[in-house]
C-alpha cells in the first residue's frame, strides 16, 4: 500500500449504513474505497433481526426511506446470493386497544399492503401460535426478512466482485481532511469522504454527533417450534414504540393499560419481534437501555421480560439456543446528517433502523453529492 490511489468516494465503516452508501456510489459510476477497523463485521448491523420494517415506521420521511430500502434489498438480494427468509408482519393485537391502534392506522397513507383479520380468521392465519388473548391480526405484505449475519458479509462480497468497490479491513482511521484520510496504511486521497461511525461518537467529528447516546439490547434465539411463521410477528408492546403507531391519538389508551399492566416491560424498553431462520430457528428480542457507554451484560431478568411476553403471544417458549447483546447510535431523531467539512459527509441512523432505511438514506447523500457543481468538492 505505498503508493495509494485517488478514488471518488471514500467511506469509514462497513456496517450496513456504509455498504449502502457504497452500492448508492457505486450505481453512479463512482470508484468507491471501503475502510473498516474490524477485520469482519461484527456490530449492530449483524447482531440484529435482520427484519427490513416499513410497517410501523415513523410517518412521512422515514416510512418512505424504508418503502425505498425494502425495494434496493429485493434489487439486490438475489445477485447478491442473500436469502429472503419470510416476507410479510403479522402484528398481534391481544387487547381492544391495540385493535383500536390497527384500525386507526389501516386508515393512514402508510397501510399499503395491510389488512386486518378478526379473531377467527386470525387463528387460522397463526396456526399453532396460540395467543392468550386474541382481538386480532393486522398483516401487511410489505416487509421482508434476511438473515443479517449472512446478509452483510454477503452484500459486501457482491458490492467488491460485481461492482468494484474496494475494502479495507483492519484499516483505523485516524482523522479526515477535506480531500484525504489520514490512516493506519497511509494518506488516502478521495474527492468525497462518507464518515458512517455507527455507535463510535468519539473518534471522528464528535462535535457532529453531539447528543447522541448508545442504546443497549439484548435479543435470543429459540429452537425450532416445529412449525413456520407466517411472517415477522409483534405484539401490543410495539405498537407504543413504533411511531407509526405510537404517534396515533388511539395509541394512548393503548399505553395507558400496558402502563398498568405491563410497566416492566415498558422500564426495559421491551417490544417483542419474532423472526425464523432457515433452520427453523427464531430470532427474538429486544429490550432498550440508554447510556453513553452500555455495560456489556445480558441480565437474565431482561430475557425473562422478553420470553413472557414471547409466551403470551406463542403459548409455548422453545429452548433458548443463544443470547446476545449489541448496541447503536440512539437520539430523538431518525439519523444525523452532518458536513463539518467541505467535502466531508458524517451519516448514522440513530434509531435502531438501518436495515430498514439505510439504502434510501444513502441514496439522498449520493445525489447531495452529485448535485454539487462540476469540479467543487461535495
Amino acid at each position: 500500500m505505498s503508493e495509494i490511489d485517488s478514488y471518488d468516494v471514500a467511506i469509514v465503516g462497513a456496517g450496513i449504513v456504509g455498504l449502502a452508501h457504497a452500492l448508492a456510489a457505486a450505481r453512479g459510476g463512482r470508484r468507491v474505497l471501503v475502510i473498516d477497523r474490524d477485520a469482519q463485521a461484527n456490530g449492530a448491523s449483524i447482531r440484529n433481526f435482520g427484519f427490513v420494517t416499513v410497517t410501523g415506521q415513523e410517518q412521512g420521511t422515514v416510512w418512505r426511506r424504508a418503502r425505498r430500502s425494502r425495494d434496493v434489498w429485493m434489487e439486490v438480494a438475489g445477485p447478491a446470493g442473500i436469502a429472503v427468509e419470510h416476507h410479510g408482519l403479522t402484528m398481534v393485537a391481544q387487547r381492544p386497544e391495540a385493535r383500536a391502534v390497527c384500525e386507526a392506522f389501516l386508515q393512514t397513507d402508510m397501510a399499503e399492503g395491510c389488512a386486518w383479520h378478526d379473531a377467527d380468521a386470525a387463528q387460522a392465519l397463526l396456526g399453532p401460535i396460540r395467543p392468550a388473548t386474541l382481538e386480532g391480526v393486522l398483516t401487511s405484505a410489505i416487509d421482508i426478512r434476511v438473515e443479517s449475519r449472512t446478509a452483510i458479509p454477503k452484500l459486501a462480497a457482491w458490492l467488491a466482485a460485481h461492482h468494484g468497490v474496494e475494502f479495507w479491513r483492519g484499516v483505523a482511521v485516524h482523522s479526515v481532511e477535506t480531500g484525504q484520510l489520514e490512516t493506519s496504511v497511509g494518506t488516502i486521497p478521495a474527492r468525497a469522504i462518507i464518515v458512517c461511525p455507527g455507535d463510535d461518537l468519539a473518534t471522528l467529528f464528535p462535535d457532529a454527533l453531539a447528543g447522541i447516546t448508545r442504546c443497549k439490547l439484548q435479543m435470543l434465539r429459540l429452537a425450532d417450534p416445529g412449525y413456520r411463521l407466517p411472517g415477522a410477528i409483534m405484539s401490543d408492546l410495539g405498537m407504543v414504540r413504533y411511531l407509526g403507531y405510537a404517534a396515533l391519538p388511539e395509541a394512548a389508551a393503548l399505553r395507558q393499560r400496558l402502563e398498568a399492566e405491563q410497566a416492566d416491560h415498558l422500564a426495559n424498553g421491551i417490544h417483542l419481534i419474532v423472526v425464523q431462520s432457515a433452520d427453523g430457528s427464531l430470532v427474538v428480542g429486544d429490550s432498550h437501555h440508554y447510556a453513553a457507554t452500555p455495560d456489556p451484560f445480558g441480565k437474565d431478568a431482561v430475557d425473562a421480560l422478553i420470553l413472557d411476553e414471547f409466551h403470551a403471544v406463542f403459548g409455548h417458549v422453545p429452548p433458548v439456543l443463544e443470547r446476545w447483546t449489541g448496541t447503536y447510535a440512539s437520539a430523538a431523531s431518525h439519523s444525523r446528517v452532518a458536513r463539518p467539512l467541505p467535502g466531508v459527509q458524517v451519516v448514522t441512523v440513530t434509531s435502531g433502523t438501518g436495515a430498514s432505511t439505510a439504502f434510501a438514506l444513502a441514496e439522498e447523500t449520493i445525489a447531495a453529492i452529485a448535485a454539487q457543481p462540476q469540479g467543487a468538492v461535495a
